[in-house]
């Protein structure tokens, strides 16, 4: 036990003294945030770009459906005609939308046309159409000779406020929230195992292929030599992944202090007293930026970070006594390719079959591939955050202890033989036989 605390201690601050370990545990979480920054910015300038759309509207009827909107300005050139307006959209205009003449407004909807150098952007075109909807609504219904006003006071917006049978009520942000932190932590494990693992694998290349595993092997067992290293490295993904936490909750806290949101419990006092006050106090009172900071603070942080922490040790021992295996039985980086797509086939699986079910978190393909060991440690934390059913995580992490131990004395078989081996790339076959030795 003293020789496998020591290999545990070795690999360990190995890892963490590294210095690609400590630059990126501390700018990972500022790379992120510059990341999102990023892409606020580039979309606010992508948002300010403004589009000059010509048109030519010879059925006279659509001239005043076109206003001009923040990132859209609309330039009459009926009175050029087609032809001569086509060619002056060429060199000046972002498009040129042509509404032709016609007896007959469906006929008029199917022969309206967009012309551009370019492809236009969907939402430019999304944008367009809709005002044309519009207008063609309104044309048709007075046709009709059918009361505006009586249509208007007919359509009633219904919005629904989602609550579950506790009382507990959730709104769409706080939904699209728990897609997005499901998402998040399924990605960061998967991203976990990979780096992780093929660290242990390096590892254990590294010293065979410098002969150090053969002075190495002479003190201690290859289970312990194993063991040490993946035990080793999962300590130092953890340790890593919790300073990211920490250094998450304080900018999450700071960004709360500093745009005032109030705190759930305040809201549930007052909710208590007069519910409907509390509400009104909510939707009035809170920005956008508010009701996010509000959602992110309802969602199950402790519950997903413990659970991140048992996925991520069962994940990564499962696939982690994999890579071991892996790099005792080859001899170079190069020769693990032939064994590395069936390791990382389940894991791909496991992506995109969370990323699908978020949709449906409860239902049967999510809750199988959620109690799967293999593809587990990411599907059930993309459900976690829409609540799981005990007996689920439970079954889950029983069932994922388990493949583990059989992992282990799997890989502890071909890395005790594989170790010491080379000058030979073996096969499918050869493994196989080396479970029988």
């Amino acid at each position: 036990m003293g020789k496998l605390k020591l290999i545990i201690k070795r690999e360990f601050l190995a890892k963490v003294k590294n210095k690609s370990f400590i630059v990126m545990t501390i700018l990972s979480p500022l790379m992120v945030l510059g990341l999102f920054s990023l892409i606020i910015f580039l979309n606010e300038k992508n948002s300010e770009e403004i589009h000059t759309v010509a048109f030519v509207d010879e059925s006279q009827q659509f001239s005043d459906a076109f206003a001009d909107s923040d990132g859209v300005k609309y330039i009459d050139l009926t009175s050029l005609g087609i032809k001569e307006a086509r060619e002056k959209t060429k060199e000046f205009y972002t498009g040129l939308l042509y509404i032709p003449k016609s007896d007959s407004l469906s006929q008029l909807s199917e022969g309206i046309k967009f012309f551009s150098n370019d492809t236009p952007g969907l939402t430019l075109l999304s944008s367009i159409e809709n005002k044309l909807e519009k207008k063609i609504r309104s044309l048709k219904i007075e046709q009709l000779q059918i009361d505006a006003d009586k249509i208007k006071s007919i359509e009633t917006k219904v919005t629904i406020d989602s609550e579950n049978f506790l009382g507990e009520k959730s709104s769409k942000i706080g939904s699209m929230l728990r897609m997005i932190a499901g998402g998040g932590f399924g990605y960061l494990i998967f991203m976990f195992i990979i780096i992780y693992g093929t660290s242990v694998m390096r590892s254990v290349i590294e010293e065979k292929t410098s002969r150090i595993i053969e002075v190495i092997i002479s003190s201690v067992k290859p289970f312990q030599l194993m063991m040490g290293k993946i035990i080793g490295n999962a300590m130092a993904g953890i340790l890593q992944f919790t300073i990211w936490m920490v250094l998450a909750g304080l900018i999450l806290t700071a960004v709360t202090i500093y745009f005032g949101v109030e705190t759930s419990s305040s809201t549930a006092i007052l909710g208590q007293m007069n519910p409907e006050i509390a509400q009104q106090v909510q939707s009035s009172s809170a920005s956008d930026l508010q009701i996010v900071l509000l959602e992110i603070k309802n969602l199950p942080i402790m519950t997903m970070f413990f659970s991140f922490i048992i996925y991520f040790l069962g994940g990564y021992l499962i696939y982690s006594s994999i890579y071991a295996a892996i790099g005792a039985a080859v001899d170079s980086e190069t020769d693990t390719q032939q064994f590395m797509m069936p390791v990382l086939m389940p894991l791909v699986i496991a992506i995109y079959v969370g990323f699908s079910v978020i949709e449906n978190p409860h239902g049967p393909i999510a809750v199988g591939f959620s109690l799967f060991p293999l593809t587990s440690p990411i599907v059930m934390l993309m459900r976690i955050p829409f609540g799981v059913p005990w007996w689920q995580l439970i079954t889950s992490i029983a069932l994922l202890i388990i493949t583990f131990i059989g992992m282990v004395w799997f890989a502890a078989k071909i890395y005790r033989v594989g170790i010491l081996m080379y000058g030979k790339k073996p096969t499918y076959k050869e493994i196989y036989k080396w479970l029988k030795y």
